[in-house]
């Protein structure tokens, strides 16, 4: 049977003409899926269904989202997001170059707010993925994600009675007084390429865009799975990241502000 598939002109233009007609054709496509925007069960033979392409340097995986939640698109990525991840994207590895294979991509779980750290608040996202990560082409199992961050220049923190140092090259990006994304290097010095990308802008409070523009820089903390989880108030949330810090399990640093 014939899926409900968009796939738009630039997922064909990546994918070839004679992918994207066997996935028209149901060839190719699931049934089920997860969505890849917000995690939830769906069926493309029941509804309508985006296909969207995420790209690393090297490979790329191809995903499935609700069309009401995602249209269909390409994406850019690290390929350390595409290699080091065991779980998240629900998608078939695309064959632009048959030999690599990709596993599944890690979702990473990015919360706001606002943190007191020597009398004054700072504009804060705490991210915090929803499995292990494990180092690109690592058989073995573990979690690398604090690791991998320690060496793009992230420090551990073992507790927040200070501002950690600026990480340049690295920013997060606010547009229109949402958050958008967090932007890393690109390779070689290139344009900076998303580290993390919301699927829809996320709102911030009114307090946290203030503060943001105040000091024209976000603190990034960072810890692993299990480690934070999702705290309905500041408080919480800070109690949570003191925990972290205490046992460990927290890298932090300090991402200038891209937009307003």
């Amino acid at each position: 049977m014939p899926r409900m598939l968009d796939v738009s002109d630039e997922v064909r233009a990546e994918i070839g003409d004679e992918e994207a007609d066997r996935l028209l054709a149901g060839d190719n496509a699931p049934g089920s899926y997860d969505c890849t925007s917000c995690r939830t069960p769906g069926d493309s033979e029941r509804e309508r269904t985006s296909t969207v392409l995420f790209i690393g340097d090297e490979t790329a995986v191809l995903a499935f989202a609700h069309a009401g939640c995602l249209p269909s698109q390409v994406v850019q990525v690290t390929e350390e997001q595409l290699r080091g991840a065991v779980k998240s994207i629900s998608g078939d590895t695309v064959d632009l170059e048959p030999e690599k294979v990709v596993p599944e991509q890690a979702v990473l779980g990015v919360t706001s707010g606002l943190v007191l750290i020597a009398g004054e608040l700072h504009p804060a996202l705490v991210v915090e993925p929803t499995g292990p990560i494990v180092r690109p082409g690592s058989p073995a199992a573990g979690d690398d994600f604090l690791p991998l961050l320690i060496e793009q220049g992230f420090m551990p923190v073992t507790e927040l009675n200070s501002v950690p140092p600026v990480l340049h090259g690295w920013s997060v990006l606010l547009a229109m007084g949402q958050l958008h994304a967090v932007l890393q290097p690109g390779l070689n010095g290139g344009q900076p390429v998303a580290w993390w990308q919301a699927h829809q802008p996320l709102q911030v409070t009114d307090g946290w865009r203030a503060a943001a523009n105040k000091h024209q820089q976000v603190l990034m903390f960072a810890a692993p799975v299990g480690s934070i989880g999702r705290q309905p108030r500041e408080d919480l949330l800070r109690d949570a990241l003191d925990k972290a810090a205490a046992n460990g399990k927290l890298v932090a640093s300090v991402l200038p502000l891209a937009g307003t």
